[in-house]
């Protein structure tokens, strides 16, 4: 499950190869994940990583990581040419074995949509603009 609150509420759930997107004031849309592949393989890549699968992630993605222990990034870069076409990138940030932020980069608009988790979501109630937000998935304190 996703949760957007800016600049819009809305909460998507992926579960049993459906996809529900909930908008107050609006019905939920339902729809199966084969109409939507590139989200399918989102979801099977992001198993593959809570799951410890190196060889589906690099099956799938060109991998590229950067850091220290105390402050790491891991770059997932799609090799399917569909998946290619709607996302750019993955980024996940972290502090050592905390996942603090997962940044998607659409392709075309170049658009990042970032996910902030654990400590960073609790952080992001101080966070005051985007940048502090933007600093938060780098491991910055928020200001």
């Amino acid at each position: 499950m996703r949760e957007v609150r800016s600049p819009y509420a809305e909460t998507t759930t992926l579960r049993a190869g459906e996809a529900t997107i909930e908008r107050a004031g609006q019905s939920p849309r339902t729809f199966p994940l084969s109409r939507v592949p590139e989200l399918a393989g989102l979801q099977n890549s992001f198993g593959a990583l809570l799951g410890g699968d190196h060889a589906s992630l690099q099956a799938h993605y060109r991998l590229q990581a950067d850091g220290t222990r105390q402050r790491w990034t891991l770059t997932m870069t799609p090799k399917d040419a569909a998946l290619a076409s709607k996302v750019q990138s993955i980024v996940l940030n972290g502090r050592g074995a905390e996942l603090r932020c997962i940044q998607t980069r659409a392709s075309g608009n170049g658009e990042t949509q970032r996910t902030l988790l654990a400590g960073a979501a609790q952080e992001a109630a101080k966070a005051d603009d985007a940048a502090a937000l933007a600093a938060l998935c780098e491991g910055a304190p928020a200001r």
